[in-house]
């Protein structure tokens, strides 16, 4: 039998083959997952303007808490505990191809002190949508329990730290819908809005002051200085306020706004 070379039939799979090695996305970065942490591109942009006056703020009945990383390595959690800690987050996930090591040192010993404790995911619009985010923060740790001891998670938005574009490419729109989708996914898994982590600046510029989130998601403001300044736009008050970026207590220093029971009805919803 006479055999005819396979012309059209191979140059379709070799253009085939072609498509489909070209259309492979870039791998992501995660080189500085290690190090990045809630507040560590604000420090880095906004800076750290001074600290408040702690008399008076305890006095107004604020309740002393910290969030902490890898970047801290494992925690003393009776030191912790001892220097007035009552509540933490721990930082689970970022994007979705990083996970916090010590991340099961410092979520379980933080619950082992009797803290009331929950998880932050650090939010990577440059790599992957927001509910396949959420649905990474879920798996991995970043879920909510109904023991009144858990905070519900936290979505860490801020200035992208790998790229001179602080909005991870994207347009206020294209952010604000990102953040909608991880808070509405985070929402279906767990029975809760996550915490939303931001600085105001950051909110203006890359969110252009989005008002979609005030009803619905807690705030946790960061501002390293001795007032908390203007919030974002949609909310009334802030739930937690990172005042700086170092302190008495491993990782940053949070005041939350109001006394310890409140912690507790913000853990049971």
């Amino acid at each position: 039998m006479r055999r005819f070379p396979c012309l059209a039939i191979c140059a379709g799979l070799a253009l085939t083959t072609f498509t489909a090695i070209s259309a492979v996305p870039a791998v992501a970065d995660y080189s500085l997952a290690e190090d990045n942490h809630a507040g560590s591109q604000i420090a880095a942009v906004e800076g750290v303007h001074g600290l408040p006056d702690h008399t008076r703020y305890t006095a107004e009945g604020q309740t002393l808490g910290h969030d902490v990383s890898g970047h801290q390595g494992a925690v003393d959690w009776n030191a912790a505990a001892g220097a007035g800690a009552k509540f933490v987050y721990v930082k689970a996930t970022e994007g979705t191809g990083f996970t916090n090591p010590q991340f099961g040192q410092q979520y379980n010993g933080a619950h082992g002190v009797g803290l009331i404790r929950g998880a932050y995911h650090f939010g990577r619009p440059d790599v992957s949508g927001g509910a396949e985010q959420a649905n990474y923060f879920v798996d991995n740790g970043g879920g909510w329990a109904d023991d009144g001891k858990t905070l519900p998670g936290a979505l860490d938005v801020e200035y992208n730290p790998y790229s001179d574009d602080k909005c991870y490419g994207k347009d206020a729109a294209g952010l604000t819908a990102w953040i909608k989708d991880f808070s509405d996914t985070y929402a279906q898994r767990t029975g809760r809005p996550p915490v939303i982590y931001t600085s105001t600046g950051w909110w203006t510029k890359c969110t252009g002051d989005s008002t979609a989130f005030g009803g619905s998601n807690a705030l946790w403001l960061a501002r390293y200085a001795p007032e908390i300044g203007p919030l974002p736009a949609g909310w009334a008050y802030q739930t937690i306020w990172q005042f700086a970026d170092s302190g008495s207590l491993p990782g940053d220093q949070n005041y939350y706004n109001g006394t310890e029971d409140r912690v507790a009805a913000l853990a049971r919803g």
